[in-house]
């Protein structure tokens, strides 16, 4: 749905000779200005301001003398939706940062969810969008989320999208499932994907997202605020305890340790 918003322009000066025998009204829808700025006070005396016909006030300025009015404006501009605001469903979300794709994915569980990566300027995007909508509508149980190229562009080319328009299926512990460039005139292709994923499944382990080598190349970019500890420090960790166990004395031993620094104590 379309908005208004407006804002207030500099005051302006306006010559009310130029609009001689025009109602206020019409002079308002002309300069944008309220009729109630308009008043006897703008004219050198009552005169120059008569009553005309269905009750309007007729404007009769002096000649030879500047008639000037100095006024506030209002621009009333209407901010009209984005192509790719339009006809979207309550199961279609926009992925605002790295974070918030990553959390979509591990929190969609055994959901399939399909990644759109698009662009403002990618007439195939603009294109194929509203029957993405439509599909979306028909496969409530599918998230999807609309990745937009111009915004977050460090994220794509984090993850190699460099062809649009452009889609990822997600699935539970199974990952990226499949991956592929669709437009309209390959839509098939997008169904087919839909129609092998979307069947009900339960996944066994945990929800896997995005790859672990995407993950850390995200983390590795200055340009993103993404922070990820890679999986395979963990697991070098774990290994370097198990290798080199550090070893724990009882208490006898401390008691036979300490016995023998006494007496060595001793002996000097």
């Amino acid at each position: 749905m379309a908005t208004d918003m407006f804002m207030k322009l500099n005051p302006i000066s306006i010559d009310l000779r130029e609009f001689s025998g025009l109602s206020p009204k019409s002079i308002s829808s002309l300069c944008c200005i309220s009729p109630r700025l308009i008043s006897r006070s703008h004219f050198i005396n009552p005169r120059t301001l008569i009553s005309g016909e269905n009750n309007d006030n007729i404007l009769f300025p002096k000649k030879k003398i500047p008639m000037m009015v100095r006024c506030q404006t209002s621009l009333g501009i209407g901010r009209n939706q984005k192509w790719w605001e339009k006809e979207l469903k309550p199961n279609m979300k926009s992925v605002t940062s790295p974070e918030d794709l990553v959390g979509s994915l591990l929190n969609a569980g055994d959901k399939l969810v399909v990644v759109d990566f698009f662009s403002p300027g990618c007439g195939g995007c603009k294109a194929l969008h509203p029957k993405i909508c439509k599909i979306a509508e028909k496969n409530p149980d599918v998230e999807f989320l609309q990745v937009n190229y111009e915004e977050q562009r460090i994220l794509c080319q984090s993850l190699h999208v460099h062809v649009l328009p452009f889609f990822r299926f997600y699935r539970g512990s199974s990952g990226r499932v499949c991956s592929f460039s669709c437009t309209n005139a390959t839509i098939k292709k997008f169904k087919e994907a839909l129609e092998k994923h979307g069947r009900e499944q339960c996944s066994i382990g945990k929800t896997k997202g995005l790859e672990e080598k995407e993950l850390v190349a995200m983390a590795a970019n200055k340009d993103l605020s993404f922070d990820y500890k890679p999986k395979s420090s963990e697991i070098r960790e774990t290994k370097e305890k198990t290798i080199f166990p550090q070893k724990t004395t009882t208490s006898k031993e401390k008691d036979e340790e300490g016995s023998v620094l006494i007496s060595h104590a001793g002996i000097v």
